[in-house]
């Protein structure tokens, strides 16, 4: 996500950062730059010229040109007008203490507004201890309520069958009956969407809304149609009282300009955002943190919660204890492949990096890519629990073995017992550093470790 964003801004910053006096003429040739990176993400036009205006007017204001650090004032700036265009901090889920709480999604089709709703009852469900329903109201697509029903069962929370009623009407009355019988605590209600927005699908929408009167009205925005999304959003917004949104298909964005307009455009906050096809695949939208990596500053933060919330801390109290001995083999080195595909892979773990840009270069650099964990890990997987104890038993014979098991081809053995190499090397280095802390080429010690793509 925002890659291509990213990379535009870290050398824009780079150009300023060190400079001890910042003439005017650098300011506009900085806020121009900055002008054609936000365009070319697709932001929508508006928000470009506010970002603009409001960061001209606060380094001006402040007389920043004439400060003793301008390059890092301007940096600043630019970080503080990012996090206010995303939202300035994250707006939680509304969740009623007492009650039923009603959430409406809208969107159009093909946005991955159904999916979203199991995500969000997933991520729900995960954190309090709240009876949920989901209900379908689009009596449209034949299909809509089976997928609703389907994922309900997946993510094993109750789903409403109205038995495909053509009446939304009759859907909300029996649906809320249904809720109040059964114990609902929150129920998530799914609407028809279009291939384009109409006005009968808005005055549908309108209807539902009025009848249900959700504490929650979520947007569900497809990232990848760019400024369209902030188009789709503008006309949603002007029908019911848009509340919050959920952008999908994050991962596949390098731009970013739905997320830097949306908020602007409704007026509301993005809640979440969709990282994957999978139901946990759905994550909190925090402003700042995103800003952060706009700018190539890193998330550590959210590198921190994603490991303690993936990472079996048992398992790697156990691993730490085989490392601080030496006692590393190919198990453990399956293990932490494992790991880290549970944090994302490593293009996950490398973009949460401060000097984001470093990072992605170690990657190019090296063919670093996240399909290849699942190819060493079939290697290992491949081999003899006495081969993983002992790689040196590993010769020619074996190799071949392992290679057709595994369904790659000896070099690929060769490569993966050379990184295994490297990597116990590594750990034996860093047990001698004790407080030392890291060796000034640790960056380029660690590409020995990461898997690198088969050639």
């Amino acid at each position: 996500m925002f890659g291509t964003l990213s990379d535009r801004l870290e050398k824009i910053v780079s150009s300023i950062r060190g400079k001890a006096i910042i003439s005017e003429l650098d300011l506009d040739l900085t806020m121009r730059e900055i002008r054609i990176s936000l365009l070319e993400a697709d932001v929508a036009l508006s928000v470009v010229k506010s970002f603009i205006d409001n960061i001209k007017v606060n380094i001006l204001g402040k007389e920043v040109l004439k400060s003793i650090k301008p390059d890092q004032m301007i940096i600043k700036l630019v970080q503080e007008e990012l996090v206010k265009i995303l939202g300035s901090s994250n707006q939680p889920l509304q969740i009623q203490k007492k009650g039923l709480t009603k959430i409406l999604f809208c969107g159009l089709q093909g946005s991955g507004k159904t999916t979203s709703i199991a995500k969000l009852a997933h991520h729900i469900k995960k954190n309090s201890k709240k009876n949920i329903l989901l209900v379908s109201a689009d009596i449209y697509r034949p299909a809509a309520q089976d997928q609703l029903k389907i994922l309900s069962e997946q993510v094993e929370v109750n789903f409403f069958d109205h038995q495909n009623s053509k009446s939304v009407e009759n859907i909300i009355n029996q649906s809320l009956d249904y809720a109040e019988k059964n114990l609902i605590d929150i129920i998530l209600f799914d609407t028809a969407g279009r291939q384009v927005i109409d006005e009968n699908m808005m005055l549908e929408l309108k209807l539902i809304y009025e009848k249900l009167n959700p504490i929650e009205t979520i947007l569900v925005a497809d990232s990848l149609t760019g400024q369209d999304a902030a188009n789709i959003a503008k006309s949603f917004s002007e029908t019911v009282s848009i509340t919050g949104s959920i952008l999908t298909r994050i991962d596949g964005d390098g731009r970013g300009g739905a997320a830097l307009s949306i908020k602007s455009i409704t007026g509301s906050p993005i809640k979440f955002i969709g990282t994957g096809e999978k139901i946990e695949q759905l994550e909190i939208f925090y402003p700042d943190r995103i800003a952060n990596l706009i700018l190539g500053m890193g998330d550590i933060v959210s590198l921190v919660e994603k490991a303690s919330e993936n990472i079996d801390q048992e398992e790697m109290e156990t691993l730490a204890k085989k490392m601080s001995k030496g006692n590393f083999d190919l198990e453990d080195f399956s293990k932490q492949l494992n790991q880290m595909g549970k944090m994302g892979g490593v293009s996950g773990i490398m973009s949460m990096i401060p000097g984001i840009s470093k990072a992605k270069k170690l990657m190019v650099e090296n063919n670093i890519s996240n399909d290849v964990i699942n190819h060493q890990i079939a290697i290992i997987n491949s081999m003899t629990k006495k081969e993983r104890a002992s790689p040196y038993l590993i010769k020619a014979s074996r190799k071949i073995r392992i290679s057709k098991g595994s369904g790659t081809r000896v070099q690929d053995v060769n490569k993966l017992l050379k990184q295994f190499l490297q990597s116990q090397k590594m750990m034996k280095q860093m047990k001698s550093m004790g407080k030392g802390g890291l060796p000034n080429d640790f960056m380029k010690k660690l590409q020995g470790k990461l898997p690198t793509n088969f050639n």
